[in-house]
């Protein structure tokens, strides 16, 4: 790895991403509105007496799911149009290393994932009334989160030919995590070859994260255990991309 091309790479990527504002949009604003309208949907939701009510709860899952859709969609799809419009093979024929592109990526749109989470954290917390006893650890985690989406991304985009085949791959990553991820069913509750699915899948230690600084406003070892193994998934995805990454457009 070269210092000097990963940091030029972390430059250009953030200088593509400030002149194209429908991405900026979907990154910045999308998860928001989404979370927003989650809201109203709830809005007038009958709630069980002696029950808390559900939207808070729901939200706080979703801090851990909508963030890495969003990078992993808006990744997948950049490194495979810089790969279809030659821009990838015209880089390869500098000194730039597979390393210094894929960490130049991943910190450019870890700049975008930590204002997405801002945003994300901000409306949730100061508009929507959501709340938790360890909210200054919710940012880093929705920002932890987006960036495994980023690595998750990168990793397939290796195997997409078209920027099409880029979205295709949404279903087949994240839709497994989203249904076991404990939005749905807690995990515990899972039959027992969903919960070890569910183990191996990197959205279940975010939401896991999420669901513990809820109750708990110290960084304690739990926290410390799905941190540390949500950023392992990223840096795996990251390597195995490394290796994978195609010099040639298909």
């Amino acid at each position: 790895m070269n210092f000097r091309t990963y940091r030029a790479t972390t430059y250009r990527v953030l200088r593509q991403l400030r002149a194209d504002p429908r991405t900026i949009g979907l990154i910045l604003g999308v998860p928001t509105i989404l979370l927003v309208l989650l809201y109203y949907v709830y809005g007038d939701y009958p709630g069980i007496p002696g029950v808390d009510p559900a939207f808070p709860g729901i939200a706080l899952t979703m801090l851990g799911i909508l963030p890495m859709i969003a990078m992993f969609l808006v990744t997948s799809v950049a490194m495979q149009r810089e790969r279809v419009t030659g821009t990838l093979e015209r880089l390869w024929t500098t000194p730039l290393h597979r390393a210094d592109l894929l960490l130049g990526y991943a910190s450019a749109f870890a700049v975008m994932a930590l204002v997405q989470s801002l945003i994300l954290c901000g409306v949730a917390y100061f508009w929507l009334g959501v709340d938790s006893a360890g909210s200054p650890w919710i940012l880093l985690i929705a920002t932890l989160d987006s960036v495994v989406g980023v690595a998750f991304g990168l990793l397939t985009s290796a195997f997409a030919r078209t920027e099409f085949q880029a979205v295709q791959f949404m279903p087949v990553v994240l839709g497994p995590q989203i249904f076991l991820c404990g939005l749905f069913v807690a995990r515990d509750q899972l039959p027992t070859v969903l919960e070890w699915w569910s183990n191996i899948l990197p959205m279940s230690y975010a939401v896991d994260a999420l669901h513990v600084v809820d109750t708990n406003s110290g960084f304690s070892s739990h926290l410390t255990v799905d941190l540390a193994v949500l950023g392992g998934f990223g840096l795996l995805a990251l390597t195995i991309a490394a290796f994978t990454m195609p010099r040639r457009a298909a």
